[in-house]
């Protein structure tokens, strides 16, 4: 039974994007001119470079230089000044720093400038403990859209130079995990020998769009420490046509081939998980086309986080930082009261809410959707739930922006965690006046990013009405510039509020 409170529990995973996506945020179409030939270097991973872990405490007072052990040798830059530069033990080292427009940091990675800004802000809404855990340096990320451009002489795959859609080739990228790079570069080998036509934005023309990249790093077969060096690739090629039964389809199916031919189960480097193929045609900006299909390999996806085996489809959304997502699920977990009624907004796979339903043996959980192409990723979770999961679990197509209420009444729990654009206006008026409609004693909330926009919406989510004199900490895990936050404070409101 979950106990009326006195006050309101709030958390927030505060997420700060690096300009990692695309397309860029300028709308404007520019020409499709390759970059310099220095920003065209091919890559051959030499080895499975191991990171360093850094934690560290940031109070408002000025925090301490964090001794970390530098990469490996092989990983660093040449010296090209005997100018004094900041110190490397941090750096992001990084050779697509200037050209690339996935990152913004490139020194002191371990305490990111965005930190103050942060610190700063919820020490104006009263946080008085203000903490900071920065996780992997380098190699963290582990899901990656690739925009494929060039030609097949000489393919371009990486991100958008800033404000342009010319590509910049990335092959040394620092943020990725290593095996992303790797599967890049057998991609690019196939490109090339294949005679596969990269997308010309201009014409309309050509055969691969873009590539997804997505590291699975749960293999019981492998020892725990193994398992995130040696994660495998499921890699999903975006094909210029409608179908498979395309005029084209047949180069599709000769490079899914030489992918698993050379990285499958049977080559000597077991390096690619799966191949799938997702067909496009749309002249926008938009990714993905609507239709999927499971060329190679194994179908289904697992991961491991928040004490849960998870799985998703290429189409499902994904955290890139595996890694830091499970770390601030753990922690979640001992805010939310045993045998709550949780309510997952904007659940995507479900992975919050399942995560919840498995450790916390709630009462029941409802995850709400409007992608219907994550239903299939959360029953195949739900099929591996502990089976004393007594609760019941369901998941909804609806859009939450849509009458929130309907959502928020009933429940004790409401996880909010919001696709980029940001909290509907809607679900934040909902939350706003929740205390003049009748809810259970205990509520969850949003994702926020600290971007102008979204540091505005934390602002109005909160209205006078609640007391903010007594917020306790918060905590983020960064890549880079890009941040999860996971903060907490009381309200004295008589709801448990979680903020995702």
């Amino acid at each position: 039974m979950v106990r009326p409170c006195c006050t309101i529990e709030i958390f927030i995973l505060l997420n700060v994007d690096i300009h990692y996506p695309f397309p860029p945020r300028s709308p404007e179409k520019f020409s499709t001119r390759p970059p310099r030939a220095t920003e065209m270097s091919l890559y051959t991973l030499p080895i499975r470079p191991t990171y360093p872990i850094i934690t560290c405490r940031v109070s408002p007072a000025t925090a301490p230089t964090v001794a970390s052990p530098p990469p490996p040798p092989s990983l660093l830059p040449p010296a090209t000044s005997a100018t004094a530069v900041p110190s490397l033990t941090c750096a992001l080292q990084c050779p697509h720093f200037e050209s690339c427009s996935g990152c913004t940091h490139e020194f002191n990675l371990h305490r990111p400038v965005i930190v103050d800004e942060a610190s700063n802000f919820f020490k104006g809404l009263g946080v008085s403990d203000f903490t900071f855990d920065s996780c992997r340096l380098w190699g963290w990320r582990c899901r990656a859209k690739l925009a494929v451009r060039g030609s097949s002489e000489n393919p371009l795959i990486g991100l958008y130079q800033e404000g342009t859609h010319n590509v910049v080739d990335i092959p040394q990228c620092k943020a990725h995990h290593p095996n992303i790079n790797a599967a890049v570069e057998l991609l690019r080998k196939g490109v090339r020998e294949l005679n596969i036509e990269p997308y010309d934005e201009d014409q309309g023309t050509g055969d691969l769009r873009y590539v997804q990249m997505a590291v699975t790093t749960h293999n019981t077969a492998l020892p725990a420490v193994e398992r995130y060096r040696n994660g495998r690739v499921q890699v999903a090629l975006v094909w210029n046509s409608r179908n498979e039964k395309s005029s084209n389809s047949d180069k599709l199916n000769a490079l899914a081939n030489f992918l698993w031919r050379n990285g499958g189960s049977r080559s000597k480097l077991h390096l690619i998980h799966s191949v799938w193929a997702n067909f496009q045609t749309s002249t926008n900006n938009i990714i993905f086309g609507n239709r999927w299909r499971h060329l190679l390999g194994e179908r289904d996806f697992w991961e491991h986080v928040g004490g849960i085996d998870i799985s998703l489809d290429p189409s499902s959304f994904g955290q890139a930082n595996t890694r830091a997502f499970d770390n601030l699920l753990r922690k979640l977990h001992k805010y939310v009261p045993f045998g709550a009624s949780v309510a997952d907004l904007y659940a995507g796979a479900g992975v919050i809410g399942l995560s919840l339903a498995a450790t916390k043996k709630c009462r029941s959980v409802k995850c709400i959707e409007i992608n219907k192409e994550s239903k299939p990723s959360f029953e195949k979770t739900v099929d591996r739930l502990p089976k004393s999961i007594e609760g019941s679990i369901s998941w909804h197509n609806a859009d939450t922006s849509i009458d929130p209420l309907s959502w928020l009444v009933g429940s004790d729990v409401i996880v909010i965690d919001p696709p980029r654009k940001g909290l509907d206006t809607t679900l934040i008026d909902a939350l706003r006046t929740i205390s003049s409609h009748k809810v259970k004693p205990s509520l969850k909330g949003r994702k926020e990013t600290m971007g102008f926009t979204r540091k505005r919406t934390c602002e109005r989510s909160f209205s006078s009405s609640w007391k903010r004199n007594n917020f306790r900490r918060s905590s983020i895990t960064s890549r880079n510039s890009h941040l999860y936050k996971l903060w907490m404070g009381k309200l004295q409101r008589g709801l448990q509020v979680l903020v995702e």
